[in-house]
């Protein structure tokens, strides 16, 4: 190849470098690596209430738990602020279940696992835009060895299904998906 050809595809790939750089500048390309369906120009505030365990067996620590996991994921992967009062967002619920059943029967009828199911009620409000309020209830659930007692493996379990709960919730509500 001779050095005027050479110059020649030099002087095209660098014009084409030039255009497709122009090109892309105009445009603007957005990615949300949290989820968060939210435009901060209209949501800057959020109400989350406490959730109240309604469930016919209670653990007391569950409400704490949960209550402080769903305000962190909150803080974490969006820009509201919580608030007392009136608010552009509202998140308020109850923990309705917290259920223990017997799983995987073995042949001399024992339950060989044990499945703890948590639900939780959750009534979404936005006070800006109709049409996106969220009324639904959540589950989630974890299974454990048999053999193992609930209050030796209760904190890790419920600190697991609060974890998938709280993601549940915030894509329902605030990820808008």
């Amino acid at each position: 190849m001779t050095l005027n050809n050479r110059l020649t595809a030099l002087r095209a790939a660098l014009t084409l470098l030039i255009v497709a750089t122009v090109s892309l500048t105009g445009c603007r390309i957005s990615v949300k690596m949290n989820g968060s369906a939210l435009d901060y120009n209209i949501y800057k505030t959020i109400h989350v209430s406490e959730f109240p365990i309604r469930a016919a067996l209670v653990y007391p620590p569950l409400q704490q738990m949960f209550e402080n996991q769903l305000l962190d994921y909150i803080a974490k992967n969006t820009r509201l602020q919580t608030t007392d009062g009136n608010a552009d967002l509202e998140l308020e619920g109850e923990i309705t279940g917290y259920n223990l059943t017997p799983q995987a029967v073995t042949e001399n009828a024992y339950a060989s696992m044990t499945r703890l199911t948590i639900t939780v009620r959750v009534k979404y409000v936005n006070n800006r835009e109709e049409g996106k309020d969220v009324d639904q209830s959540f589950s989630a659930y974890r299974d454990f060895d048999a053999s193992q007692m609930l209050t030796d493996v209760q904190d890790q379990l419920c600190d697991e299904i609060s974890k998938e709960l709280v993601d549940l919730i915030f894509n329902a509500t605030l990820g808008d998906w």
